[in-house]
């Protein structure tokens, strides 16, 4: 519940602030934040399975 409410306190702070700043700083700020996203996606997308796959197989386990 801490957790939640500091979430939308975050949140606020956020929203708080792209009401403020120029039109093109948002569109940049966000941009940036959908390609780190899409990079962290990419990236446990090709390398989270293999990861692990490899750590089931070691365990002896079946996926």
């Amino acid at each position: 519940m801490l957790f939640l409410v500091g979430a939308l306190l975050v949140l606020g702070v956020v929203l708080g602030v792209v009401a403020h700043v120029p039109a093109p700083v948002s569109l940049v700020a966000g941009l940036a934040i959908a390609l780190w996203l899409a990079l962290f996606a990419a990236r446990e997308r090709l390398f989270g399975h293999r990861r692990a796959g490899r750590l089931d197989h070691e365990r002896g386990g079946v996926r």
